[in-house]
Parts: structure tokens; sequence; C-alpha cells
């Protein structure tokens, strides 16, 4: 089996993987310098864009292509390369189709497409002006498109409203949800969708703290909310977009309103991929590759679900002791570092909460 990942920041998450199934790697970087390209069995540098990955997929017969792209601005491009690869060569791509990056990449269309599907949403409108305004403060403004935090702000008065189009021309503004921040992965092959166990993030803020800036904890425990009741909405997202590879979905949960609602949902690898593989054992990057070679089914993520306490911890540069060969894996480790030199974060797992606080407490 030959598969062709595109995109070399995430291999080394997956590298021990593709190994042990004994796949052979090729790689396509448009970034001469970037790291991990020492990993794979061959390694191509190309300009950005796909049109060399594709080139290099037909002239190398790959069986499968799986890109490695943790950022938004790439996905409607591979999903253009996806839908035209599969069509005239018949090599299969394992990411989300056109129609669900149009839907996902873009804020006001992912709210559209909540209201038709009859997922609650935090209310909502689009501003043009401070004048359009009718919600009532706080509120959250926030640009179609962005990852990661990126021009969003929460609006606790008109002089903020107003304050935020001296840099904009127009806002989607939502009311804030006081309450408790939730992360699902939903992993989706040729129809079939499994939705993992949720992540708990934290409880928002009027200071609008990062997400990386905050302690998350597996699974989600949060008094008054049925976790059934998160997966069973982010399948029901994830059926009606009707794509393959990873959806990794946000949701609000609030206390006081007993009620659930979606905040986005992003078609790409997410950031707390290493908190649900601590949690339930299922590596959602490790499925991107069993998609490609054939062995992805949800009895197959049934069978290898486990249970486990966990939780990511933000600490800069970890100093602690070092993992196991291979050291991205929960296979052989307890805990996993991650992340770049002076954000580093870590992930641990225990079977009970007093294990892992005993085990935080060695690492740290």
């Amino acid at each position: 089996m030959k598969l062709l990942f595109i995109g070399s920041r995430l291999y080394d998450d997956i590298d021990w993987y593709v190994k042990r199934k004994n796949i052979e790697s090729i790689l396509t970087e448009s970034n001469e310098n970037a790291i991990n390209l020492d990993l794979p069995d061959q390694v191509f540098i190309v300009p950005r864009g796909m049109d060399g990955p594709k080139q290099v997929a037909v002239m190398q017969n790959v069986d499968a292509i799986v890109p490695l792209i943790g950022i938004d601005p790439p996905l409607i491009d591979v999903a253009h390369m996806k839908e035209e690869i599969e069509q005239e060569h018949g090599i299969p791509v394992i990411a989300a189709n056109v129609r669900a990056v149009e839907l996902t990449s873009n804020k006001i269309k992912t709210k559209k497409f909540y209201d038709e599907i009859g997922v609650v949403t935090p209310e909502y409108q689009i501003l043009d002006s401070p004048d359009d305004l009718t919600l009532e403060f706080p509120v959250v403004l926030k640009q179609g498109e962005g990852q990661g935090g990126k021009d969003i702000k929460i609006a606790k008065s008109m002089d903020d409203v107003e304050e935020y189009f001296k840099n904009f021309n127009q806002a989607l503004c939502e009311q804030f949800i006081e309450g408790s921040e939730i992360s699902i992965e939903v992993l989706g092959f040729n129809g079939e969708f499994v939705a993992l166990p949720p992540i708990y993030k934290g409880e928002t803020t009027l200071e609008g703290t990062h997400p990386l800036s905050k302690v998350k904890t597996g699974p989600c425990m949060v008094q008054g909310l049925d976790n059934n009741l998160v997966q069973h909405t982010a399948y029901k997202v994830a059926k009606n977009l009707d794509s393959d590879g990873i959806f990794e979905m946000d949701f609000m949960y609030s206390p006081e309103k007993d009620q659930l609602y979606a905040i986005e949902v992003n078609t790409r690898p997410n950031g707390t991929r290493y908190l649900t593989t601590a949690t339930c054992g299922v590596n959602s990057l490790c499925e991107l590759v069993n998609m490609a070679i054939g062995e992805f089914s949800p009895a197959n993520i049934s069978d290898k679900l486990e249970y486990h306490y966990s939780t990511e911890i933000p600490v800069g540069d970890y100093n602690g002791p070092c993992p196991n060969e291979p050291v991205k894996s929960f296979d052989d480790n307890d805990f996993v570092v991650h992340g770049p030199e002076g954000y580093q974060r870590l992930t641990a797992r225990a079977d009970s909460k007093k294990d892992l606080d005993n085990l935080i407490s060695k690492l740290l």
C-alpha cells in the first residue's frame, strides 16, 4: 500500500502508525525547510497549491491521498483537487468535499446551515454597521472566515461595536452564551459517521480567554449536560455535511437555559485531538490512514474505545520526564507533549482522577 501525504507539519503524529502498517509513505511539502521531512520514505518539494501533489500522486501511482492540513485557507483547494483526481484518476482523497468546505469555512454560511437542519445555534444577525445591532449585550463579533480566535471580539457596549467597525465593514454578531465550551470530533467516510467522546474546554469568559491558555479535560463532565446529546447533535451535523475525513465541532452549553448551542464546525485536524485520543484511545489522524487503506468502520472504532480520565495543560516549555518512543503515541505512553517550543502542552491520562492528579504532579 502506497499513500501520499500532503503537508509535513502534522506528519510526526502518525509516522509511527504508517510504519507499523508497513505503508510506503510519500509526502509533498512546499517548504524545503519544513519539519519532519526526514520521516517519510520519499519527499517531493512542490509549489504551493494542489497541482504539485496531484502530479506526484499520479506519477507515483499511489493508492490514496491523505492531506494533513490543520489550517483553513488551503481546504477549498484540497476539496477541488479531491473531486478532480477522484473523478479523473480514481485515487481516493481522504478529505472534505467542496460543499462541506464551503459550508464550514464561512461562519455565516455555517449559521444558515444550522438553521436549515434544525440545530440550535446562538441568536445572531449580520451587521453592516453598528446601528443595525438589535441583540442585547454582551455579544460576540466575528468575521465570516478565520480560525483560532482571529478577528473575534466580545462587545459589552456600543463603544466596543463601533471600535470593531473601525477595522471591518461587516460582522457576524451573535448572542454571548455564558456556560461551558465543548469540543467533539466526528469521523466520516463513505457515508458512515462516528462521534467520539466530547471534550470539556472550560467556561466562557467575557475576557475572551484564548483556548490555548485553558486547561481542558476529558471526558466532558458538565452538570446538567447529557454527552449523548452532544454526540447525537454532532453526528447529525456531520451526516448532513455528507463528506469524508475529520469534523471538529465546537458547542456551548448554557446551564441557565439548559440548552446546547452549536458554534462552528471545521473539516480538518483540530487542537483537541490529543485529548480525544487520551480519553478514548481513538486517534483521528490514524483513522484517516485507516480510511485510506480500507480499515475504517464504526464497528472497528467501537472495538477500540477505551475509557480514561485525561487532561491537557499549557506548560510553555516542558522539562519533565521524556515519553517512550513513539513519543506521539498513547499506545506506550500515559502522556504526550506537543506544540512548538514556548507553547507546548502536556496531555496525560489515567484510569482514575486520583491517578491522573498523581501523574501530573510527577510530570510537572
